[in-house]
């Protein structure tokens, strides 16, 4: 089954590769498929997320072989719709999910003899060994989340991001007046306080 949702349409070169695959997708099942038969199932719309856990859920195995992709989200919704801890991811090393996913089977998708055995690897493998890799990859989905991504981004960014430089200290002002001598506060009330006296007769 392939699920090949549209994307962006109005431009002539997306348009033509979606018939270019619609036209071969009918080739192949004239040519392989019987009366109640196809090899594949061309599945070109856009599905909701509830539809595509289901086909998740189903698949013996997935398929991403991106010539190449930044991450491929698909794998990792993959990984995490199983649940079950069963079915293959064959992913092809030029994503940046094969970074973090080195337990799927990983493929050179140029290469058609690479892609054919991964393939077969995926759909002859043990469920042992289904459940041992699903495993280690669920574990490494769940564990790096977007909330550890934000996180490790803002501390890289903090450590690039200068200290502010001190403000440099303000001088004390001394806003008290001078304090006048005692002797002097003493001399000068006795000068003022003499006419008083005089007036009053002392």
């Amino acid at each position: 089954m392939q699920v090949g949702a549209p994307s962006r349409t109005h431009i002539p070169a997306y348009r033509d590769l979606n018939d270019e695959v619609a036209a071969l997708t009918d080739r192949i099942n004239w040519e392989h498929g019987t009366d109640d038969w196809k090899p594949v199932v061309f599945l070109n719309e856009h599905h909701d997320p509830e539809d595509n856990f289901v086909l998740y859920r189903t698949a013996a195995a997935c398929v991403v072989s991106s010539l190449h992709d930044g991450m491929n989200l698909v794998a990792k919704e993959f990984v995490t719709a199983r649940g079950d801890e069963r079915g293959a991811l064959v992913l092809s090393k030029f994503t940046g999910a094969a970074r973090e996913l080195p337990d799927a089977v990983l493929v050179n998708p140029f290469d058609v003899d690479e892609m054919a055995d991964g393939l077969f690897a995926a759909l002859t493998m043990s469920a042992a060994e289904q459940e041992r890799r699903m495993r280690r990859m669920r574990a490494q989905v769940d564990d790096c989340n977007i909330y550890r991504w934000a996180g490790m981004l803002l501390s890289e960014v903090g450590k690039r991001v200068p200290d502010p430089a001190p403000e440099p200290m303000a001088e004390e002002v001394d806003d008290e007046p001078e304090r006048e001598p005692d002797d002097a506060r003493l001399a000068r009330w006795q000068y003022l306080a003499q006419p008083s006296f005089a007036g009053m007769g002392l």
